[in-house]
């Protein structure tokens, strides 16, 4: 194919990435949005495989068909509740792949001297050093969804320290590499810095705050891939690349507002604070409740606020959760959803759940929308959230969540809390909301829980 032809195609491919975007920003456009990323992705694969450029073809076609394969029973079989985890090994495949591109076209880089020389040499370094850091990060980020990791943040003694050393140490390799002009120990000796660097940057990070570490990952990736296109020359790569990486950084900015979280603090893997935590406090007693009780509670409400999380995720009660809100609904009760942007351990995790159980849009709302309206509330029902509405937040300073905005849902009239047990969330804190005298306990899974109430209704 003539190059002329390819360069078209990769920029007609770059404004269906653009358009990809665009689409996902709401929910009613999001499915364009898919079809616009699919086709964009076609057109830029073809297009490569049809470069001069490329030689052995059919060795191309065979990793193609074999990756594909793979991926396509991935995405057929992941529920919606590994979709964190699955995201985030994915993740480590292209911190992976920018890591072999950086050696291979360190390796391979022809005959090239000068300036020219030096920005392919600084190409190749800040590549391999942010693949690198990509691929062991997302693996911890996977280990930490999967519980395979525990959640708990890494408190090594003067960890921000070695953090600080290792970016001084990184710098001044890059610059020796450079002045050497390529000299692979140097190369090699930072490819093992940014490999530990990534594991302990994730490490340090607690559960509570995985969602934002999979959007920071995101971005990560998508510089890894920019770098990946700078040393291939690539122009779409370049371009895909910084879409990504500058949408990943721009929603890893905008949860951390959410979360009360400093961005910088972020990027340095440093918001797994010293704090004490009381695992001994006496918060009194629970109150139990039954499926019948909350039923009767729900028929004489005026108006209810569902706030889902990971449980909800888990026991996969989001379609009998909807059930329920059409009879609520139907007998004249004001059911709306209140969403934390940090609910579940996705961006956007309940409001996918949600759609796909057919949720009307208008009544599923953000925090900021709806967190005023909980003291005119009549019943809130808490199924599966635990971090995301607890008090501490806002009443305990010396809370690792302290100073997080939460859902206020503690100042409706009633809380009825859906749980399995009284252990504590996937921060590790426990909850004073669970011991209030307006919240009662529903124990049991989720989806049976929802069901008998909807049966009592």
């Amino acid at each position: 194919m003539d190059q002329a032809l390819i360069n078209g195609a990769y920029f007609f491919a770059a404004i269906l990435f653009i358009f990809s975007l665009a689409g996902l920003s709401k929910q009613e456009s999001a499915e364009h949005g898919n079809w616009y990323g699919i086709i964009g992705m076609a057109i830029a694969l073809g297009a490569t495989i049809l470069s001069p450029s490329v030689t052995n073809i059919e060795y191309l076609l065979v990793a193609m068909l074999i990756g594909g394969a793979i991926g396509a029973r991935l995405a057929l079989k992941v529920e919606m509740t590994q979709m964190p985890e699955l995201v985030a090994m994915l993740h480590s495949f292209v911190g992976l792949a920018a890591v072999a591109v950086g050696y291979n076209s360190f390796l391979e880089h022809g005959e090239i001297s000068g300036i020219m020389l030096n920005i392919h040499l600084v190409e190749v370094f800040l590549g391999v050093f942010i693949g690198a850091v990509t691929f062991t990060g997302s693996i911890v980020a996977f280990g930490k969804l999967r519980g395979i990791i525990s959640s708990s943040p890494l408190m090594l003694p003067q960890r921000h320290k070695m953090n600080l050393i290792a970016g001084i140490v990184s710098f001044a390799l890059m610059v020796y590499f450079v002045k050497q002009e390529g000299h692979m120990i140097a190369l090699i000796v930072m490819t093992v810095i940014a490999l530990i660097f990534g594991w302990h940057l994730v490490a340090s990070i607690g559960g509570a705050d995985m969602p934002v570490v999979v959007s920071m990952l995101n971005s990560y990736s998508g510089w890894a891939a920019a770098a990946a296109g700078f040393m291939l020359g690539n122009d779409l790569l370049i371009v895909t690349g910084a879409l990504v990486g500058s949408s990943g950084a721009i929603l890893s900015y905008i949860m951390c507002r959410a979360m009360n979280r400093s961005f910088i603090s972020v990027i340095a893997g440093g918001f797994g604070t010293v704090v004490s935590v009381n695992n001994d406090q006496d918060y009194g007693e629970h109150i139990e409740t039954n499926a019948e009780e909350v039923a009767e509670l729900l028929k004489n409400a005026k108006s209810v606020i569902i706030t889902p999380g990971y449980g909800m995720a888990v026991a996969q009660a989001q379609y009998p959760v909807y059930e329920m809100t059409k009879k609520l609904r139907d007998k004249g009760v004001d059911v709306r959803f209140g969403i934390h942007p940090v609910a579940g351990r996705l961006p956007g995790h309940m409001n996918v759940l949600l759609a796909e159980a057919k949720v009307p849009y208008d009544i599923v709302l953000e925090m900021d929308e709806i967190n005023d309206d909980f003291p005119e509330t009549d019943v809130v029902l808490v199924i599966g959230a635990n971090d995301t509405v607890n008090p501490s937040a806002a009443e305990d300073p010396n809370s690792p969540i302290a100073g997080m905005p939460v859902l206020e849902v503690w100042k409706a009239k009633h809380v009825v809390a859906f749980k399995r047990s009284m252990n504590p969330g996937y921060a590790g804190v426990q909850n004073p909301l669970f011991f209030k005298d307006n919240t009662s306990m529903l124990f049991g899974d989720a989806k049976d829980s929802v069901d008998n109430i909807a049966k009592a209704i």
